[in-house]
């Protein structure tokens, strides 16, 4: 009797166990063809399915580890968070990805799409510019690792912009100092947009405002000694013509290239 009562335990015991292992089969996706499964999340992403299609390169991903496809999918699953504007997802999908596999032909885009989750973050020049800052440094690994890359063509143009938004930033702050009648602070702000973004579209106001701020100070030859710089570079720029007033009208020589810290500034 007793030993009827333990066959019996035993055997409503394997029958829950082969119960909860028949749920757990369940649960587990059999696995597909990885064209099929690759295809159908590109059908997802084209159709701004991103929920969907993050799921299908992932799962592409889990069945088919060692597949090339495995590697697209990885890149497509960055892409597809950069796509919905899950930036710091993607670009941890996208440092692991150069991690471990540094040479693979899929590693240039794979920087290069990190530099745009950075770059496409960029705010006005009113805020904090860490991002910017962080996509110049992205965008400039671009260019110094795959230098004759479609990539590096697209980040060259992107660095240019990125530098004039810098030099944006710098503006803003110096012409608050200059306001406030700091004129040492405006003049350290004014210098980084000459000597460290010498090619942006702020340059010729920086150059007349130092010229401003150094006449405030009474320092008449450097005053002069920027405004000649600026007629070199802009003879026909209203900044120009606003330091020339600001010098009462006194001929200010063109000046040729400059050594020191302005050299870098004059490239011919």
């Amino acid at each position: 009797m007793k030993f009827s009562k333990v066959l019996l335990l035993l055997m409503a015991v394997g029958l829950l166990t082969l119960a909860a292992c028949g749920k757990d089969e369940d649960k587990t996706k059999p696995n597909e063809p990885v064209e099929k499964l690759y295809n159908d999340a590109l059908d997802h992403l084209e159709a701004h399915e991103y929920k969907e299609a993050k799921e299908g390169f992932d799962e592409t991903e889990r069945q088919h580890p060692y597949s090339e496809w495995a590697l697209k999918a990885e890149i497509m699953a960055a892409y597809t968070d950069y796509r919905s504007g899950k930036y710091d997802s993607a670009i941890g999908d996208l440092d692991r990805f150069v991690k471990q596999h540094p040479n693979n032909s899929n590693t240039p885009y794979a920087y290069y799409l990190k530099s745009l989750c950075y770059y496409d973050q960029i705010t006005d020049v009113g805020r904090d510019q860490k991002i910017t800052v962080q996509a110049q440094q992205a965008l400039g690994e671009v260019v110094r690792r795959f230098p004759d890359s479609e990539y590096a063509r697209d980040a060259r143009i992107k660095l240019d912009l990125v530098s004039d938004h810098l030099a944006g930033k710098e503006m803003e702050i110096g012409r608050y100092y200059e306001r406030h009648q700091d004129y040492l602070a405006a003049i350290n702000r004014f210098r980084v947009v000459v000597e460290k973004y010498p090619t942006t579209s702020h340059t010729p106001e920086a150059l007349n405002r130092l010229v401003e701020c150094y006449l405030k100070l009474g320092v008449t030859s450097e005053a002069q000694r920027y405004a000649a710089v600026l007629g070199y570079n802009y003879p026909g720029s209203i900044w120009y013509k606003d330091s020339y007033s600001d010098m009462n009208g006194k001929p200010i020589p063109p000046e040729g290239p400059i050594k020191g810290t302005l050299g870098r500034f004059m490239p011919f």
